[in-house]
């Protein structure tokens, strides 16, 4: 197992359309499994990935916005807010966005882990390589 999952995926879109995807709730919810984030963006918050089941809103996984500077960079923590492991901030998973611009594209690079400072890391590596699907979801969308 590796610490961290990285995916880097040329997108022919500009930026602004990648980083809409990445954060435009209508968006987000056809590529991460029909969740949407919820969240004010701003360092420090709580940002929830909510989905419906049942009828109902469920939080499938939460954390904190730590960065957020639109069309350049993206990060925040996620956790599985019904795990059995605690919720401290230690077990938090940090996931990192970079737009950058290179021969007309934009190259998304998404990073997520530490994956061997968690608990349960092996378990969640294998979740963490969903990414590869999420980055061909996003790269799709934004060149729609």
């Amino acid at each position: 197992m590796e610490p961290f999952v990285k995916v880097v995926i040329s997108i022919n879109a500009p930026k602004n359309k990648v980083w809409n995807t990445l954060v435009d709730p209508e968006k987000t919810a056809k590529y991460m499994f029909g969740c949407r984030p919820v969240t004010d963006w701003l360092p420090g918050s709580t940002l929830d990935w909510v989905g419906i089941a049942d009828g109902k809103n469920v939080t499938y996984v939460t954390g904190k916005v730590v960065r957020f500077e639109p069309d350049e960079a993206l990060v925040y923590t996620v956790i599985d807010p019904n795990a059995t492991y605690p919720l401290t901030p230690e077990n938090h998973l940090t996931v990192t966005c970079m737009l950058d611009e290179v021969n007309g594209a934009t190259v998304l690079t998404v990073t997520q882990g530490d994956y061997t400072k968690v608990a349960d890391g092996e378990k969640r590596y294998g979740h963490g390589n969903g990414w590869h699907q999420l980055g061909a979801a996003i790269k799709a969308m934004s060149e729609e």
